[in-house]
């Protein structure tokens, strides 16, 4: 299975990474977000699933376009962003009333998804150069 020609650029990834950060900040504002589980700890593995999908759009969005050439490289600046904006998406639900945020569990999350999402990418990006769709940023 191939996936289309468009997401072998790194337009459309940019254009998620964007809509992702958006949706982010309205979840942040949201003074109560209904689970659909009643466990304890699924709001960790929801953090980690929701920052794995824009580690994901970051890291494709630099690597198709040929930045970030280097495995190690890309790794850390995913991990890194996706902390970044987990500790800015933790301080922003301070002010949020009903939410409590500086979670540090939840920002440890968060850092392990943008690990996850690198991970899920750099296959992706294997999938989609294998394919012959585009050239890696490693080639």
């Amino acid at each position: 299975m191939t996936l289309p020609r468009v997401f072998s650029h790194p337009a459309p990834w940019r254009v998620f990474l964007l809509v992702w950060a958006g949706v982010l900040i309205w979840l942040s504002e949201q003074s109560h977000l209904p689970s659909p589980a009643k466990f304890e700890g699924i709001d960790k593995i929801q953090h980690a699933v929701y920052f794995a999908g824009g580690g994901v759009c970051f890291l494709l969005g630099l690597r198709l376009a040929g930045h970030l050439r280097s495995f190690r490289a890309a790794m850390i600046a995913t991990v890194a962003f996706c902390s970044l904006v987990g500790v800015l998406d933790e301080w922003h639900q301070t002010f949020t009333p009903g939410r409590s945020g500086a979670d540090v569990w939840d920002w440890a999350a968060d850092t392990l998804g943008g690990l996850l999402g690198a991970l899920i990418a750099l296959a992706i990006e294997k999938w989609l150069t294998s394919a012959g769709t585009t050239t890696s940023a490693t080639r």
